[in-house]
């Protein structure tokens, strides 16, 4: 296992920049998930860390020796870097051993033994050796391309959105498995994701990236309930937002007086809440009228009308539902965590010359 250091890395495609200075630090034997819209360049930097492209600036270094942006850089089969593509991207005329075992030395292509474990390691029978790609599932291929990558034991594990075509509860077991399969072998890992509770759920830290650029850099917990903005809260999870002024660690909202998670001066502020904060019944409080009810089952969620017209979002659980028309009072939960509003510029305005006529 070798930790991972991004370093200034930057990449532009004609005259359109991708990456515009990104530092990330993956410590040995951990997953980071690298999370963001389209476009934001996630995959771009994979590229880069497994040697598929160069980077117009920075570095890339692996296990202590710069693999890219220092002089000449080294090929990507010299690397010792396993990566698994968003389709799995097996060898069809290849049985599942065979696939296997094309990412072990040639000394130990035959040993069948070694090909065994590798799918036991991912959750695969060793009855499915003999078949080929196309008699297994989408899941399953997944699997096997997993083993195919750590067969031969790599230093860093790359993988671009292998959930992405898999139906929900498949998604799931499959994640499951190489989670499992990567904290097995205390490989370091760099999953690519655009779906938020995937990174949450599967990575010792996340790292958000917005117009090339890192926006932060935390494990899931802190993402979450503590975010560096609005902009990644809203990203990380649904987001209640308020307006109000904060005085002495405290908040008078919309939604009564609110506790603030963390220090902020006093003054106008907008705070954060998640929508699993928020309580209804129809007891005393602040009230809201019901404007939609989703309901999954396990919870729901109750889209609310303020009085202000603001609308946001109560999670709930998914037994006894008010019915959209209703009103219903609105309680708090927890903490909110605060984002100071900056204060209006008071440089003046430009002034205007009125043109002396001729």
């Amino acid at each position: 296992m070798s930790a991972l250091t991004v370093t200034g890395v930057t990449k532009s495609y004609g005259r359109t920049p991708v990456l515009t200075g990104v530092d990330l630090h993956v410590p040995a034997g951990t997953t980071t998930a690298l999370l963001g819209p389209s476009g934001c360049g996630k995959t771009t930097l994979l590229r880069i860390v497994a040697g598929f492209d160069d980077p117009d600036g920075g570095t890339v270094d692996l296990g202590g020796r710069v693999v890219a942006g220092a002089g000449r850089p080294v090929p990507a089969r010299r690397r010792g870097i396993g990566f698994v593509p968003q389709e799995g991207g097996l060898f069809p005329h290849l049985s599942v051993a065979g696939n296997v075992a094309f990412g072990l030395p040639r000394r130990l292509r035959r040993d069948r033994s070694r090909v065994v474990s590798l799918l036991a390691l991912v959750g695969l029978d060793a009855a499915l050796a003999d078949r080929s790609p196309h008699q297994l599932s989408g899941g399953q291929q997944q699997r096997v391309a997993l083993a195919r990558a750590l067969a031969p034991e790599p230093s860093l594990v790359l993988l671009d959105e292998p959930f992405s075509s898999l139906d929900a509860s498949l998604r799931e077991d499959t994640r499951r498995a190489v989670v499992d399969a990567l904290r097995a072998t205390g490989a370091t890992a760099v999953l690519v994701t655009h779906d938020q509770a995937e990174a949450l759920s599967t990575a010792d830290q996340v790292a958000v990236l917005r117009g090339g650029a890192l926006a932060q850099l935390a494990d899931p917990r802190t993402l979450y309930r503590d975010p560096r903005d609005l902009d990644v809260a809203a990203f990380v999870g649904e987001a209640v937002v308020l307006d109000g002024d904060a005085v002495g660690g405290r908040v008078a909202s919309e939604l009564g007086e609110l506790v603030l998670g963390r220090s902020c001066p006093d003054g106008p502020v907008r705070v954060l809440l998640r929508p699993e904060q928020l309580r209804l019944s129809a007891g005393p409080g602040p009230r809201a009228r019901v404007c939609a009810v989703d309901f999954y089952g396990h919870d729901a969620r109750v889209e609310l009308q303020l009085p202000s017209g603001r609308r946001v979002s109560a999670r709930t659980e998914g037994g006894d539902l008010p019915t959209a028309g209703a009103e219903v009072s609105v309680g708090v939960q927890g903490t909110a965590v605060p984002f100071p509003v900056p204060a209006p510029s008071s440089a003046p305005a430009p002034r205007t010359e009125t043109p002396t006529p001729a």
